[in-house]
């Protein structure tokens, strides 16, 4: 739902991609410091959907667009690169957002997401007593790694692709909104594979 992305839809088009999914599959708009009007207006037009808040939105501000809880978000915590990720305040962050459904963790680059940038997940804090979403330059290689350094610092843990398994675009580069579909089984199976791994951790 933001305009300035490459990937970006209209409410309509993202309503009629909706009706598309099979069941048990909730999508997810995003949004990008939009009014709260803008953002309940867009998920009334796709019902049971997620909200993501991946701009400078206060917690008040993702409380009021989500219709006072009405709509269940996330929070994207933007994670400084390299060294800086270790002066975030992850354990804050998630405390200020606690009626965040879960916690987005995403690299904090030029713009907003969308860089297929990575940061030091080795430098986030040991106990995280969220939800997150790992996201941020996850690809088929890293996904596993990823997955094996986080997992034990939180609730619960998920992922967030898109650059990472996007379609390779002639000279260099992805192509924007295209997926590759081997990519993508291959992201899955590597993500399963450490689940897996974790499973036998805890």
């Amino acid at each position: 739902m933001y305009a300035a992305s490459p990937r970006a839809v209209t409410p309509e088009r993202a309503a009629e991609l909706a009706r598309r999914l099979p069941p048990f599959v909730t999508p997810v708009l995003l949004f990008v410091n939009a009014p709260a009007d803008e953002v309940i207006a867009a998920s009334a037009k796709v019902p049971g959907s997620i909200l993501q808040f991946h701009g400078d939105e206060t917690p008040e501000a993702c409380w009021l667009a989500s219709g006072k809880g009405q709509r269940p978000y996330l929070a994207a915590a933007r994670i400084p690169l390299g060294d800086g990720a270790a002066s975030f305040n992850l354990v804050k962050y998630a405390l200020d957002h606690s009626r965040a459904q879960a916690i987005l963790l995403d690299a904090h680059v030029e713009g907003f997401g969308g860089g297929g940038k990575t940061f030091n997940w080795s430098l986030l804090p040991t106990s995280v007593a969220s939800h997150l979403v790992l996201s941020g330059g996850l690809t088929p290689a890293n996904v596993t790694d990823g997955i094996l350094q986080l997992r034990p610092r939180c609730l619960t843990l998920a992922v967030d692709v898109s650059s990472g398994v996007e379609a390779d675009a002639p000279g260099g580069g992805t192509l924007k909104g295209i997926k590759d579909a081997d990519k993508i089984h291959r992201f899955i199976a590597a993500a399963r594979a450490a689940d897996a791994a974790t499973a036998r951790i805890f």
